[in-house]
């Protein structure tokens, strides 16, 4: 038995090894392929009933090429990993966010004097609104390592409310789990997969909303009522003793980040507002396309306004809030750029990039400091991008050695009998298995995303079906799976043990494991828009 569990890279480096003996041992084989146009994306298809066998091309020495083949073939994955990364660190750095929760719980307790928010408890109010919060955060930017730094803010919050530090963790890293899991616009898993895919970027997003809302409801649901249980009897909380800690401990003085906003910040509110002025004075009508409607309005003149309008205002409050109102308009030019103008990585990871350096510029940072940040939080995510190129390899090595078809025609005749529901639940158990062991998103749709995604399309399954299986796969374990570096960070932080927080929260792993695979049943019986 184990006494440690590999890294990722020896387990990715193990499965390139295995695929190269798979190699000398299965037969090679091919499908013959087409190019067809998908919704104005063009697909690279199987030809149905041409499977041929072929010489069969073992890999020996071929493992050590296949690695730098791997980072070649998803270049573009790995450089938008790092840009976003590197680029969410600078804004992080600013505690704008912080800045931002505070001032709306402070806001939020003048309204203890209404007769209906007494009647559903004000603090049922916040808890609701921050992991709404954070479960946004998650669905569109994957916000997943970050969560780790503001567990020191919301765990002290969380006792002072009377509550314990899993209602703490639940308010971040469960919400945040959640929209990860529920994922809308997250570049990192539903980007990646829908793009190794071959499918629209950000496609199927009608169901996608539906299936986080339920997900989020369920989840939420769970934690309130816990936290209200907590809050009858603070003895009854798992974590009781382990939590004299943070008892002990003075809440955090947000004030202290505070700041007024400096002639850098007006200089990039002036630039940017012209900017985006003139760009929609260019540009007055935008088509965007909705399922299969298109609807034309003049949203990037509707969106130049709320940002030159936002932003004087947030100004005139303080230099956070103007960070936090990049982020918001960053977040609404990317819906109206990936459904409107198509917009696919490079134009995202650019638009992210952008906002991080005007993050800095708008914090008044020197541009050395900026650029350290940004190395800072590109090297911080790098484990990611690396685990995406490594992954990349195993795919080279199953191509290169003709036995990639052969698999794929194996496993579809085995489950040809099955039907497609069953196969596509067989899909959802083993992405969930096989995230206790890659807990990285992005990785394991390097991994298996470019085979499961044809062999679906042997099955007669909607890709789609096949990306909301890995979806919810990988979500819903990253709130359990040992592996992952930032629960345990998380808990680390936290003051929780981790067998403590294992019993508290697969009650709600089953749960949702569960209503994960209910959700997916419509992606095979229902003609869903995208699927």
């Amino acid at each position: 038995m184990l006494k440690k569990v590999p890294h990722t890279y020896v387990i990715i480096f193990a499965i390139i090894l295995l695929a190269a003996v798979l190699t000398w041992f299965i037969p090679g084989g091919e499908f013959d392929r087409e190019t067809v146009s998908v919704n104005g994306t063009d697909r690279e298809i199987i030809v149905n009933n041409s499977f041929h066998f072929v010489e069969s091309q073992a890999q020996t020495w071929q493992v050590f090429s296949a690695l730098f083949k791997g980072f070649v073939n998803t270049a573009n994955i790995i450089a938008f990993i790092i840009l976003i990364g590197g680029a969410f660190w600078i804004m992080n750095f600013s505690k704008a966010i912080d800045v931002g929760i505070y001032s709306f719980l402070r806001m939020t307790g003048k309204f203890e004097r209404n007769k209906a928010v007494r009647y559903l408890g004000v603090n049922n109010i916040i808890i609701t609104f921050i992991m709404l919060l954070f479960s946004i955060f998650g669905a569109v930017f994957g916000m997943s390592e970050e969560t780790i730094a503001f567990i020191i803010i919301f765990v002290p919050l969380s006792i002072s409310m009377g509550y314990d530090s899993i209602v703490g963790v639940s308010m971040v890293f469960v919400a945040a789990g959640l929209g990860f899991a529920g994922a809308l616009l997250n570049p990192f898993t539903i980007g990646i997969a829908q793009g190794l895919s071959n499918i629209p970027l950000f496609s199927g997003i009608e169901y996608r909303l539906f299936c986080w809302i339920v997900i989020n409801f369920v989840g939420m649901f769970f934690v309130l009522r816990y936290a209200v249980r907590v809050k009858k009897d603070p003895k009854r909380s798992p974590v009781y003793e382990a939590d004299a800690y943070w008892r002990d401990q003075r809440q955090i003085d947000i004030e202290s980040v505070q700041s007024k906003p400096g002639i850098s910040a007006w200089v990039v509110y002036v630039l940017l507002s012209a900017v985006l002025i003139f760009i929609a004075v260019q540009n007055p009508i935008t088509d965007m396309q909705i399922g299969n409607q298109i609807y034309s309005w003049p949203g990037l003149p509707v969106l130049a306004g709320l940002f030159t309008l936002g932003g004087l205002l947030s100004l005139r409050k303080s230099v956070h809030f103007f960070v936090l109102h990049l982020l918001a308009m960053t977040m609404f030019y990317l819906i109206v750029g990936v459904m409107g103008y198509g917009w696919d990585v490079m134009e995202i990871a650019s638009l992210f990039f952008a906002m991080g350096l005007f993050s800095g510029i708008t914090m008044n940072y020197a541009p050395n400091k900026i650029t350290k940040l940004f190395i800072e939080g590109s090297k911080d995510i790098l484990g990611a991008a690396m685990v995406v190129g490594l992954a990349g390899g195993i795919i080279v090595i199953l191509n290169e050695g003709k036995i990639i078809d052969t698999i794929l025609y194996g496993v579809s005749k085995a489950m040809s009998d099955a039907g497609r529901l069953t196969s596509v639940g067989v899909m959802y158990v083993f992405q969930t298995m096989l995230n206790v062991v890659i807990p990285s998103g992005s990785g394991k749709a390097a991994l298996t995303m470019p085979m499961m995604s044809q062999f679906s399309d042997l099955i007669g399954l909607s890709r789609q079906a096949t990306v909301m299986a890995f979806q919810f796969g990988d979500g819903f374990t990253n709130m359990i799976t040992p592996t992952s570096g930032v629960l345990i960070g998380v808990l680390g932080v936290a003051k929780i043990p981790y067998d403590r927080w294992v019993k508290w929260v697969t009650p709600l792993i089953i749960i949702l494991i569960i209503i994960g695979f209910l959700l997916l049943i419509p992606t095979v019986t229902m003609n869903l828009n995208g699927f």
